[in-house]
């Protein structure tokens, strides 16, 4: 029988994966396999290192919240993109007598995963197409059949009204009342019409168009919503209207996930092209977590992005809220 304790680091050194320990003053405690290519340098040159002295101070702190969690008793599945590769990251307390004590990882290179996810990615990006333009015929039906049609009738109830008022006062009355209901109606359905159709911001341009989405949140929205844009902005449409679908998928994002008190939509214009930046003050989370998956809002906006061959970043941590920004390519 070969020695135990050999057979275990033989078993961790050969792995294609990588393995490490770090312990409560976030030290690298040991390293196992090859971390060159997923934390940047050898196992030589880690041991016995921080956190701060491995990773960028931005990194430094997002590996220290993550670290906090695990301290919590938290386990982590992390997707960790370095350069042109991509690491399935697995974060996890290591316990004795019930007592953590360090905590583990290990990292599997998943980039020939990238070819099916891709895939599947271009699959949700075409469903989406096709539900743009279902949303734009039913835009169309609702404002050129439904709402004209009521919008006539409304004309036709004015003049049978007007005819009975001398007449008959209390069928003018009725008349009226009904007259209410049918405007209430009309102006529902003309709100439903604008909802749907993707084009809000070509037939009212970008500044109407975030002031409209403003308004349609906030009645279901217990925080502040403030929209800080100039109003005479002018931003070509084929650039203006995916800003206008990334804000509304990051504001949608933030009041159905984000537990917050306040959101702010921000555009401005710069000579290289416009920043769009929906911020909020909620729970946060890791943008890099797999557990919380990729929902269809994120997918939304990265389809809008490359479509008008924008930047978009999410920059968000536990507890510390979340900012998506959309800008042109080169805009620091």
């Amino acid at each position: 029988m070969p020695d135990q304790a050999w057979l275990l680091h033989a078993v961790l050194d050969q792995s294609p994966a990588c393995h490490w320990i770090i312990d409560a003053q976030h030290v690298f405690h040991s390293v196992y396999g090859d971390s060159s290519h997923v934390l940047g340098k050898p196992a030589s040159e880690l041991i016995g290192q921080p956190l701060t002295a491995v990773f960028t101070r931005h990194l430094a702190e997002i590996w220290k919240g993550r670290l906090e969690r695990v301290w919590g008793g938290d386990t982590l599945m992390l997707r960790e993109r370095r350069g042109s590769s991509t690491w399935f990251v697995s974060l996890f307390p290591i316990r004795r007598k019930g007592e953590i004590l360090y905590a583990g990882a290990t990292a599997r290179e998943i980039t020939a995963w990238g070819t099916a996810e891709k895939q599947l990615r271009q699959t949700v990006l075409s469903a989406l197409k096709a539900q743009e333009f279902e949303r734009r015929m039913a835009s169309q039906f609702l404002h050129d059949s439904v709402g004209q049609n009521l919008t006539a009738l409304g004309l036709q109830l004015d003049l049978v009204r007007m005819d009975l008022e001398t007449v008959a006062p209390e069928s003018s009355a009725h008349l009226a009342e009904i007259q209410k209901m049918l405007e209430t109606m009309m102006e529902q359905v003309r709100e439903y019409s604008y909802a749907l159709n993707p084009s809000i911001v070509e037939r009212a341009g970008l500044r109407p168009a975030l002031d409209r989405l403003v308004s349609r949140i906030r009645p279901r929205f217990v925080g502040s919503v403030r929209l800080s844009a100039d109003p005479s902005l002018k931003i070509d449409n084929k650039i203006a209207t995916p800003l206008y679908h990334i804000a509304q998928e990051a504001v949608e994002n933030a009041v159905q996930h984000a537990s917050c008190s306040a959101i702010e939509i921000a555009v401005k214009s710069t000579r290289k092209g416009p920043i769009l930046e929906v911020r909020d003050n909620g729970c946060g989370f890791d943008p890099d977590d797999i557990q919380g998956g990729r929902g269809l809002g994120l997918l939304s906006m990265e389809h809008y992005a490359a479509q008008a061959g924008l930047d978009l970043s999410i920059s968000s941590n536990p507890g510390a809220g979340t900012k998506v920004r959309a800008a042109a390519v080169g805009i620091s």
